[in-house]
């Protein structure tokens, strides 16, 4: 069993459902430390956050990640326990697996293995965990970055180890995410029988024809990096459960996921002078996760590519499609944020794993990527 496999495994095993870290964190440290590592714990309410660095002096390359995972769902239609790391087929199941302790255990190593083979190196590494992102993300990594701002402590470097590779090991680095702007919409109309539409106002009807102009809104082209803003209705509900009462309301969740070519502000103001278009009677409660961000080619895209093709074989593509993630608070302090890991096939589902023949490959790519950088 090699030395990532093994720490893959002990991180599993410890059931750190978000935002609980299970002492992943405390492990971390007692494996940073003796190389050298200030570790500092940065607690936000009930989050453990943990911010550790080697050295002083530029260029600062950091590791980021989360310790903390979404729950299993039914634990018997796994193969195996989800917090008991189990091989099968040539593949490490448990929660986790893929997002993200094995790219964890790949920071370590390669670290430890990075510091055996130079005997000085120019720079410093850091290295920024928490257990706050599979969850509301308030009290976590978004923390840490507030305390290094305060400090003006900036991040040359950073790359974070989300389960990027979309249908082969290293085929696709992350280098930006989209933002995220969700809101609850109620539109109010008048309730009554279902026979007496003279004395109803049925917010479901009245509010339909705006629908269609959200829907059918270009908020924007997108550019080189993104695609198109997309609006997107998540749930709608309406009514008593009665087939023969108007509803007095509606509450429609919906959500942007938008490029840099357009603004949070700016998607509110067009969203509302739809709304206001149609005379409605509305009230609009915004959610706001975070900017998008994008890291364009420059010496991290170049150095992380090179050190995936040098070790499989592969070209990786950029991309910014997907979800969120904590490196658009990363992005405040660093001007090169991007993100690279294992296979996302299984991440957040019931058997999730990684192929064990992934584990050094990846461990591997991280260490060049430190030596191409600091060496």
């Amino acid at each position: 069993m090699t030395r990532t496999l093994e720490l893959a495994k002990n991180l599993i095993a410890r059931k750190s459902n978000t935002p609980d870290d299970a002492g992943c964190q405390d492990l971390l440290i007692s494996l940073l430390e003796p190389l050298g590592f200030k570790c500092e714990k940065i607690k936000s309410g009930n989050v453990e956050n943990l911010y550790a660095r080697k050295g002083t002096e530029a260029p600062f390359f950091v590791f980021a990640g989360h310790t903390d995972v979404v729950p299993s769902g039914p634990v018997d239609q796994w193969i195996s326990p989800p917090f008991e790391p189990t091989i099968k087929d040539d593949k490490l199941y448990g929660r986790g697996a893929a997002d993200m302790k094995t790219s964890i255990a790949a920071f370590i190593v390669s670290i430890e293995e990075f510091l055996k083979e130079t005997k000085g190196f120019k720079g410093s590494i850091g290295l920024i965990i928490t257990s706050d992102e599979e969850g509301v993300a308030v009290d976590g990594t978004v923390k840490v970055v507030e305390l290094l701002k305060e400090r003006n402590e900036r991040i040359d470097f950073c790359l974070v180890g989300e389960p990027t590779s979309h249908l082969k090991f290293g085929d696709m680095i992350k280098n930006g995410r989209r933002g995220s702007l969700s809101a609850k919409l109620t539109v109010k109309g008048i309730q009554g029988h279902i026979a007496y539409p003279h004395l109803v106002k049925n917010p479901i009807h009245m509010v339909a024809p705006a629908i269609t102009d959200l829907v059918n809104m270009s908020w924007d082209e997108g550019n080189e990096y993104f695609p198109k803003t997309s609006w997107q209705i998540s749930n709608i509900k309406g009514g008593t459960g009665a087939t023969n009462v108007v509803p007095g309301e509606v509450d429609i969740l919906f959500n942007f996921r938008y490029s840099t070519a357009s603004t949070a502000e700016n998607l509110k103001e067009r969203a509302h002078a739809i709304l206001d278009k149609h005379k409605l009677d509305y009230v609009i409660d915004w959610e706001y996760s975070g900017n998008p961000y994008l890291t364009k080619k420059g010496r991290l895209v170049e150095i992380l590519s090179d050190a995936i093709k040098e070790t499989v074989g592969i070209t990786p593509e950029l991309s910014t499609t997907g979800g969120t993630s904590d490196g658009r608070f990363i992005a405040n302090i660093s001007d090169q944020v991007v993100e690279f890991g294992p296979l996302n096939a299984t991440i957040h589902k019931i058997n999730e794993c990684i192929d064990v023949k992934d584990i050094e490959p990846l461990k591997n790519i991280y260490k060049l990527t430190l030596h191409k950088i600091l060496t």
